[in-house]
């Protein structure tokens, strides 16, 4: 338990320390630019934090579909599909139901998040129909790793037709949905119980072997250039006995005992937990964060309570340094979509949700003079949050009129991608052309639009975030017209 202690001190050192970093690396940069305006003539404006929103696109806490339009604050909706849904025969897809959920998630501004699996305690018929009429082996058990003990069929995985139908279905699914705006992510899913990977008690033996894992994951990283995928364990090295290794593989992670089993707990036991089996991955496995997601569900038996001061549950560990030590961006989650949970559990699960992810400040912005019809602006953005963001979404700027009119917008050339925690500010230096626009005063401003159409916009966290025009962030002032 003192191991414990001391490992989790020592992550909120470092945390501590990188958040030191970036506030000091800002108000060195703040010095030094102030200089050098002093002699340029250009306007510096200092941007004052205010808490970003829970909601932020592809970040935060996700329900089941369809949870309520007034429920928690939320950019993503998640849902399950059974590879029968969606595969009809030999290279035959029904792709109706998956796009059913994503066009109905779309609707209410959110990505969608899915899975497809083949087995699930307690379901049958998630095996296609085609492959066992085939003669596909399926084998029925009573799986006792669930509470009560529940039916489960697991198909036979060392069949060459199941083998051929799974890896060309993920090639179909990644011509139809890479690249998709309204999916936020993919965890990878069709093999194991509910697409977890890992064999159903107490049948281990017969989950999926490693060639066949090593064959999926090939497929994926063929398939998807630019959704990401997220894989339940990590795994370095030559792997485990019975998991493929895929730490320097292009994939995240999911964590789906989330606050529960995620803290190391010291017990030779539990070195299924997610911390554990990530630190036995080694270095790639650790720094995946940095590249790709980090996602997962809260464990069911602490939805909604694991917000609460003390849970009644012992088992459940803080979620506060949960996620601190994953770096985790977006968690499925039902205990706060469910019914009308109290205020102050609400305010606190709002507070962490925020620190999920990505968390974007300006800390400041340089808007120079116009010169020969460039307006110069210069942006220092700095991330508060736990990850970077994952997608490249471009930045665009607007000239905002006295009566709130986006009177001219201009695609940026500064990227989100790849600034970390702790990094100092990262600079965007634009020079935008604003031949054509009439002369007189703007404010002017930014953001980053979602490439789902109706979806919100990157705020943020930043007090003139929305103090104009909603969705956009306020930078300062500047005029237009006859200049030197």
């Amino acid at each position: 338990m003192r191991t414990n202690l001391a490992t989790r001190k020592a992550a909120f050192e470092v945390r501590f320390r990188a958040r030191a970093v970036t506030v000091a690396s800002c108000l060195l940069m703040l010095v030094l630019l102030e200089a050098q305006n002093a002699r340029s003539g250009d306007t510096r404006y200092v941007l004052e934090y205010a808490p970003g929103p829970a909601d932020n696109p592809l970040k935060g806490l996700v329900p089941y579909a369809k949870a309520g339009a007034h429920s928690f604050p939320h950019s993503m909706e998640f849902s399950y599909f059974p590879l029968s849904a969606l595969v009809t025969g030999y290279d035959r897809y029904d792709w109706a139901p998956l796009d059913r959920f994503l066009n109905e998630a779309a609707g209410r501004g959110h990505q969608g998040v899915f899975r497809v699996y083949l087995e699930w305690p307690g379901r049958a018929g998630a095996i296609p129909a085609f492959l066992v009429n085939d003669g596909l082996k399926v084998y029925k058990f009573t799986d006792t790793s669930t509470e009560p003990s529940q039916h489960n069929e697991t198909p036979e995985y060392h069949d060459p037709r199941l083998r051929s139908v799974l890896l060309r279905f993920i090639a179909a699914m990644g011509r139809k949905y890479d690249g998709d705006p309204r999916v936020g992510f993919i965890t990878a899913g069709l093999l194991g119980g509910w697409g977890e990977w890992h064999g159903m008690a107490p049948r281990y033996d017969l989950f999926a072997d490693k060639e066949l894992q090593t064959a999926v994951m090939d497929a994926y990283e063929v398939a998807f250039a630019t959704t990401r995928i997220l894989l339940r364990y990590p795994m370095g090295g030559e792997g485990s006995h019975e998991l493929a290794a895929n730490a320097k593989r292009r994939f995240g992670y999911h964590d789906d005992s989330f606050a529960w089993g995620t803290l190391e707990s010291g017990k030779p036991s539990d070195s299924w937990f997610y911390m554990t089996a990530l630190k036995l991955a080694g270095a790639e496995a650790i720094d995946k964060w940095k590249t790709q997601p980090i996602g997962g569900e809260i464990r069911p038996e602490a939805w909604g309570i694991v917000f609460d001061p003390d849970p009644a549950r012992k088992e459940i560990q803080s979620f506060h340094e949960c996620v601190e030590a994953t770096h985790v961006t977006w968690l499925m989650d039902s205990g706060m979509f469910r019914g009308e949970p109290n205020t102050a559990r609400v305010r606190r699960a709002t507070e962490e949700a925020r620190r999920m992810g990505y968390d974007f400040q300006v800390c400041a912005v340089t808007i120079g003079p116009v010169r020969m019809g460039k307006l110069p602006v210069k942006v220092e953005l700095v991330n508060r949050g736990v990850a970077p963001f994952y997608y490249d979404w471009p930045s665009e700027f607007g000239l905002i009129t006295a009566d709130g009119r986006v009177a001219r917008t201009f695609v940026g050339l500064g990227k989100l991608t790849g600034l970390l925690p702790g990094d100092p500010p990262r600079i965007w230096d634009e020079a935008l052309d604003i031949d054509g626009v009439a002369g007189g005063e703007y404010k002017l401003a930014m953001r980053v639009p979602n490439k789902l159409p109706n979806g919100h916009p990157v705020r943020f966290a930043n007090q003139t975030q929305d103090a104009n025009v909603p969705g956009w962030l306020t930078l300062g002032t500047t005029v237009v017209g006859s200049q030197p």
